[in-house]
């Protein structure tokens, strides 16, 4: 169908549609969501039992499977406290305030204007009006104006801000889970430094005996000095890898604290010895659910709904606009303003219709089209992003379990090793660079096994995030409650009901303090 065909049949719809009383013509394609279709199940999924419908939705506050309720203090602070998520929230606001920006163009807009001036000719004015050469003018009156929506421009505007505050609450969404993971992880970091660094210490004391040991085997002439060389290197290695591991402790420690708005000076969390998390098994569901549970999934289909309706808005853009407008007051030179003679008035419609911009329209409609397309492009990307990290996820939990479970066991060979060595030793039945050997690989094993059982656990809280850790697309606001106020509302406009769970402050002094908390972070309780 050509352009102008298409022009003709669009505005014989939309008079029909305005001689039945309707509210206008709706220009914006029919918009629906892509399908996709999905595999029935997860690959790698074998580990996992199948779950029922009950236990396929993990809760919304997920970290508590972990059983450790210094995480569950510090996730609390963070999500009352961190300034990013704050400013998240604060942007789903804007994006409130922008709908009923552009649902106040729907209405009649009134307004009262009225003013006074005393004016004085000059005399010696060439052709000077023959009269009073000072005058006083006085006027009142009232404004009203309204544009009628016939071909919908103005509520696909509206419907493009709900959409857009939409997608800024699963923006929030986003934000918070990406908050509430980043703080799992980084804590669950930091108790893995704790054990490697409890294993560290273990190992000190038992090279600095070991290097006791060698001394008194060097003063009875049954050891080379070369054996105290050895035994002393092995020592002062693990000291300095001992030093590396509490500097990245401190920064992961320092990484928290700003996660829970507390200054890294002021946060301490007291180190425990044992690296102890249960494990968890993540409800994934199936993979058709996932468009449903991924934040930044719904965020990206909101803002291609967005685009559909500009889509409609550039395509009004080729039809007449009428404008309504009435004036009515009272001007005078005097103080007789209420005097009926006085009084004046105006009222008329104006209606402009485009003939030729030089293609500027065209540009626009083409670009909104080019712009719909590139969202569907970004929206399938997500997607398929999502269903990326997923598998990603259960591939890591499954072989770093297993992983785990086989370090564990080289661990334990690697201790009888190290005293079967230094028994040897003593009796002078073995080197002392067995010994070495023995200690290195003890240490090793024992290091490398608490850093995978880290990284396991750092895999649950990875693959919870990428199932969307508990959140469902029902609970974005609707397009209705992203609006604020009512029309004739004045008050409690600075701080509006909360919508879809999204709250911030309502402290708009800006006296609050830069962070929160006090000398020392949370401490931990007993596992």
């Amino acid at each position: 169908m050509s352009f102008s065909a298409l022009k003709s049949t669009l505005t014989g719809c939309c008079l029909l549609a305005l001689a039945s009383g309707l509210s206008g013509c709706d220009l914006a394609p029919k918009y629906e969501a892509p399908k996709f279709v999905v595999p029935a199940s997860w690959g790698g999924q074998a580990p996992f039992a199948v779950a029922t419908p009950a236990d396929t939705q993990l809760p919304s506050d997920w970290w508590t499977l972990f059983g450790d309720p210094t995480l569950n203090g510090l996730e609390k602070q963070a999500l009352s406290q961190n300034a990013d998520l704050q400013a998240t929230a604060e942007r789903f606001i804007q994006a409130r305030a922008q709908v009923m920006n552009a649902r106040s163009d729907l209405l009649p807009h009134f307004g009262l204007a009225f003013g006074a001036s005393d004016n004085k000719q000059s005399a010696d004015r060439l052709f000077r009006y023959k009269g009073a050469i000072t005058q006083t003018d006085e006027y009142y009156s009232g404004l009203a104006s309204w544009e009628p929506d016939f071909w919908s421009e103005i509520r696909n505007r509206v419907r493009m801000s709900k959409a857009a505050a939409q997608g800024k609450a699963a923006d929030f969404a986003a934000a918070r889970l990406s908050t509430e993971a980043e703080l799992a992880s980084d804590y669950i970091a930091l108790r893995g430094y704790d054990a490697q660094d409890a294993i560290y210490k273990q190992s000190i004391a038992y090279y600095q005996r070991a290097v006791d040991m060698t001394k008194t085997q060097l003063d009875n002439q049954a050891a080379p000095r070369l054996d105290l060389a050895r035994a002393q290197n092995r020592l002062y290695v693990t000291q300095a890898q001992e030093l590396d591991l509490q500097a990245r402790r401190q920064v992961t420690e320092h990484a928290i604290a700003i996660l829970v708005n507390v200054a890294p000076s002021a946060f301490h969390i007291a180190p425990l010895q044992d690296f102890r998390f249960p494990i968890v098994n993540v409800p994934v569901g199936v993979p058709s659910e996932l468009l449903q549970r991924r934040p930044d999934i719904a965020s990206a289909e909101r803002e291609m709904a967005g685009a559909n309706r500009q889509i409609g808005v550039a395509r009004a853009a080729f039809y007449p606009h009428i404008s309504l407008n009435a004036l009515g007051g009272f001007d005078a030179n005097g103080f007789t303003l209420a005097n009926l003679a006085n009084s004046m008035w105006s009222y008329g419609a104006s209606a402009s219709l485009p003939l030729f911009e030089g293609g500027m329209r065209r540009a626009e409609l083409q670009h909104s089209w080019s712009d719909y397309r590139e969202t569907r492009d970004k929206y399938r990307s997500t997607v398929l992003s999502a269903f990326r990290e997923v598998q990603d996820g259960l591939s890591k939990t499954v072989l770093l379990r297993q992983e785990n479970e086989r370090l564990k066991k080289a661990v334990d060979t690697a201790m009888q090793m190290q005293d079967m060595t230094m028994t040897l030793y003593k009796g002078g039945l073995s080197p002392y660079l067995d010994a070495i050997v023995a200690q290195e690989a003890a240490l090793d094993a024992r290091i490398s096994q608490v850093q995978v059982d880290m990284q396991s656990v750092q895999a649950t809280v990875g693959l919870i995030r990428a199932v969307g850790g508990g959140w469902s697309d029902k609970l974005l606001p609707t397009p209705d409650q992203t609006m604020t106020f009512d029309i004739l509302q004045y008050d409690k406009v600075d701080h509006p009901e909360p919508a879809g769970g999204i709250d911030v402050p309502h402290d708009t002094t800006g006296s609050e303090n830069l962070v929160t908390g006090g000398a020392i972070g949370p401490q931990p309780q007993a596992h």
